[in-house]
């Protein structure tokens, strides 16, 4: 475990969670592709307010992750929270408590929320948090997307704060442009961020170092 503390391995999360232990993860905080296309190209803004920038196309959201992944997220983790379960609802258990994050969007045909499963069995919460296009909640302190699926780090502050503890070891096993990993420097929690494509790898690494750049100015 300790090769892998708050780092960012790249490669395939299945193969390094076949290497962890049962139950050594707090929380798997996590937002697999959909399978919707939203890689690349495909992603473009429908909005009437702005347009998205292009992002380079791997591909990667063309299928859904096979159960095997979900299977051992489900044996290295104590809980789990996993944004899209309900494009992945057969391979995960039944559950009571579902985060709806209302996104807060305005009028396009882009989803009002997305769903997160976890295996909590607290009641259903929703969290409100814009994040459309050049608007988002805070435009005092707008966040640069770098990542065509990217999730607001204040919505997985909240996530932490609400549904972890300070020093747990969060993992993120599908973490892009490492979200997770702000989210958890930010909230005091040990972080582990498995991305494969080492552009988004390079990310993370820049956004960690800004976020603890921001922590030795205090």
């Amino acid at each position: 475990m300790e090769k892998y503390l708050n780092k960012i391995i790249c490669g395939d999360s299945l193969e390094i969670m076949k290497q962890l232990p049962d139950k050594c993860i707090d929380l798997v905080l996590t937002d697999p592709p959909y399978g919707i296309g939203e890689s690349g190209k495909s992603n473009h803004s429908r909005s009437c307010i702005a347009k998205s920038k292009e992002y380079k196309d791997f591909g990667w959201d063309n299928t859904i992750p096979s159960k095997e992944y979900f299977d051992e997220i489900k044996r290295i983790s104590k809980n789990a929270i996993i944004f899209g379960g309900n494009y992945f609802i057969e391979h995960l258990d039944n559950s009571p408590c579902w985060i709806i994050w209302d996104k807060d969007n305005g009028a396009n045909d882009f989803a009002d929320c997305e769903l997160a499963w976890t295996n909590f069995k607290t009641a259903v919460r929703k969290v409100k948090w814009r994040w459309q296009g050049m608007l988002q909640e805070n435009m005092k302190d707008k966040e640069q997307r770098k990542h065509p699926t990217q999730k607001p780090a204040p919505l997985f502050e909240w996530i932490l704060r609400n549904y972890s503890e300070e020093g747990m070891t969060v993992l993120d096993c599908f973490a892009g442009s490492c979200t997770t990993a702000v989210a958890c420097i930010r909230t005091k929690r040990n972080y582990i961020c498995i991305e494969k494509e080492e552009s988004y790898c390079a990310i993370g690494r820049s956004r960690i170092e800004q976020e603890l750049k921001k922590l030795t100015l205090f």
